[in-house]
């Protein structure tokens, strides 16, 4: 049961994989290695196959098996069912929904529509909603006060307006379900290794908001070799933070390329000026024919070379 656990701070490092483990022993143990076993002996069960539950998946997760187990699906799934396509979850999105989440189904129906409640008085549209439990299937194990300090946190942290808050929360959701200390160090690493100030931290975050829960070390490797090989200054990443989400081999052979044909020019002000969403962004094909003015066969070859 939920209401037994208190309240999480803002700073309390909670992960979705911890707080579904907080979930009372169920009364009846798992006997089977599998749910299947009992899918012929439970109703329950059968109903939520065909909902399109992935038992196999299900059982994967801590505890969930032997939660199935207990429920009752007219007295404690169907409801939740109808709060779920009440929060817009579509009817063949239900099943994979309970699939990646099915402790929802042990929650108290009234604190589920509670936190609904308050994500609705923080002016968050039916459709964000809708949108962010869908990307965040855990959104709603979380209390109200958890869901506040996130929001919080986030504003403050980034010193953005209540606006570019929820924007950036209905992009990525998980922002409020997941770890707090690895955002925190990706700030920290942004600030002090490489060297951005608050305001391009603010504009890189708002812009790309995986940034903050990317690879310390891929972060690292792709602003070195960015910034110090290429060249492409702090202003220039902060316009096109977008470049952080690509591979780094990907902008390794495209720069080296280019630099082979004499064509590596990021200087906006220069008239062979490419920019860093065009080298990362467009498939192989228009990045030759449209950046490097080369065939793809020239390009492969190249490639073979390195």
């Amino acid at each position: 049961d939920w209401d037994d656990v208190p309240p999480s701070s803002a700073l309390e490092e909670i992960s979705e994989e911890e707080a579904v483990q907080i979930i009372a022993e169920p009364l009846l143990p798992l006997q089977s290695s599998t749910l299947r076993d009992y899918v012929d002996h439970s109703e329950t069960l059968a109903k939520l196959v065909h909902l399109g539950v992935d038992l196999s998946q299900v059982e994967k997760r801590q505890k969930a098996g032997q939660l199935l187990l207990t429920l009752d699906f007219e007295k404690d799934i169907r409801k939740i069912l109808l709060f779920l396509k009440d929060v817009g979850i579509e009817d063949n999105q239900l099943g994979p929904f309970l699939t990646k989440n099915p402790y929802i189904l042990a929650e108290d129906l009234e604190a589920l529509e509670t936190r609904v409640a308050y994500l609705k008085s923080k002016k968050f549209s039916k459709a964000e909603i809708t949108q962010m439990v869908s990307r965040a299937p855990y959104l709603l194990l979380f209390s109200v006060e958890r869901l506040d300090n996130r929001l919080g946190f986030f504003k403050n942290e980034l010193g953005l307006s209540v606006r570019k808050t929820k924007d950036l929360v209905i992009r990525l959701p998980r922002l409020l379900t997941g770890k707090l200390e690895p955002v925190k160090e990706n700030l920290q690493i942004c600030q002090i290794e490489l060297g951005f100030q608050r305001n391009e931290i603010q504009q890189i975050v708002f812009k790309t908001p995986k940034i903050l829960t990317a690879s310390k070390k891929r972060l690292k490797q792709t602003f070195d070799y960015l910034h110090n090989i290429m060249g492409i200054p702090h202003h220039m990443l902060t316009r096109f933070p977008q470049v952080f989400n690509s591979k780094l081999l990907r902008i390794r052979e495209r720069h080296m390329f280019l630099t082979f044909l004499g064509r590596a020019q990021y200087d906006p002000a220069q008239p062979s000026y490419i920019s860093l969403d065009q080298l990362v962004s467009l498939p192989d094909e228009m990045f030759c024919t449209e950046i490097a003015k080369a065939s793809i066969q020239d390009f492969e070859k190249f490639l073979k070379t390195l």
